[in-house]
Formats: structure tokens, C-alpha cells, sequence
């Protein structure tokens, strides 16, 4: 099972930047999906953005325009570039995987903490 570490979160202030990483233990090639997600302190973790083995992506309304999602298969990494960030986009931030038919892997990592001050 290919091990995900996510990091890059820290303390910014409203309207600045981030750039999150999620280094894989093995080739992520022929991992169909790849995301990140996000649980704020007492809500459900939510998808935040996905992105396919092919290149297309999806992202949450709450985050379209702020947030890219992207993949370099030869590094076996996945970003998130965080631009606009917002208070209430203060959450820890987990890396996962997906195949094309099913579910997000049950099973996550530490994180990355990601607060944005007002």
C-alpha cells in the first residue's frame, strides 16, 4: 500500500499562499485519482480537489479560482497551490487515492495543518 505524507501547511494570513505536497513511498503512475481534502475543527472532511491520472481536475465550489491541484508522476508527487486563503480555509489537509471505480482510501495520514489568521 503506497504511503502518502503531506506537507507545506503552516500560519498565513488571510489573502496569502501555500503550497502543499504529498510525497508518495512508490510510483503514483497508475494511481487513477489523487486529492486532497480538508477537515476543519468539528465538521466532516470534505473533498477539496482531484485530480486523474490523465490531467483533468475537480475542485470544491468553496475553492475553485483559489486552489490548484496538480501531479508530477515523475517525482511522485502531488501539490495543492493555495493562493487567496481565507480563514475558513483553515483545516488540516490530508493527501489520498482513488481508483477510478470505488472509494477514497480508508485510511489517512497526519496531515498538514494549514491555519489562516483574519
Amino acid at each position: 500500500q503506497v504511503q502518502l505524507v503531506e506537507s507545506g501547511g503552516g500560519l498565513v494570513q488571510a489573502g496569502g499562499s501555500l503550497r502543499l505536497s504529498c510525497a508518495a513511498s512508490e510510483s503514483i503512475f497508475r494511481i487513477n485519482t489523487m486529492g486532497w481534502h480538508r477537515q476543519a475543527p468539528g465538521k466532516q472532511r470534505e473533498l477539496v480537489a482531484a485530480i486523474t491520472s490523465g490531467g483533468s481536475t475537480n475542485y470544491a465550489d468553496s475553492v475553485k479560482g483559489r486552489f490548484t491541484i496538480s501531479r508530477d508522476n515523475a517525482k511522485n508527487t502531488v501539490y495543492l497551490q493555495m493562493n487567496s486563503l481565507k480563514p475558513e480555509d483553515t483545516a488540516v489537509y490530508y493527501c489520498n487515492t482513488k481508483p477510478q471505480v470505488g472509494f477514497w482510501r480508508d485510511s489517512w495520514g497526519q496531515g498538514t495543518q494549514v491555519t489562516v489568521s483574519s
